[in-house]
């Protein structure tokens, strides 16, 4: 059921440093870490925008059908999320 590998890839494999996984760890580490940063500030600046624009305090005084067409858009695309994600569950069939 198992192919063998050919020499070639396994003497490869053999021959690599053992530093390599360490540098790969690192770099994991600092992408990772730049990745927190970068939606800690992302979360900042959409919170301050809609603590600006006082959305509730908007829709209490005026006219409420721009926020139920936005609040609808926002629900349709969480359930096609959903939706995408409970069909991905399954392997795939190659």
């Amino acid at each position: 059921m198992f192919k063998e590998l050919p020499n070639h890839i396994t003497r490869e494999q053999e021959a690599r440093p053992v530093a390599a996984p360490r540098r790969i760890a690192l770099v994991e580490l600092f992408t990772t870490a730049g990745l927190a940063l970068s939606t800690a500030i992302a979360v900042t600046a959409v919170s301050i925008g809609i603590a600006r624009a006082d959305v509730l305090g908007t829709v209490a005084k005026g006219d409420s059908a721009p926020f139920a067409i936005g609040l609808f858009i926002g629900l349709l695309f969480a359930a096609m999320g959903g939706l995408t994600a409970i069909v991905a569950v399954g392997p795939r069939q190659d």
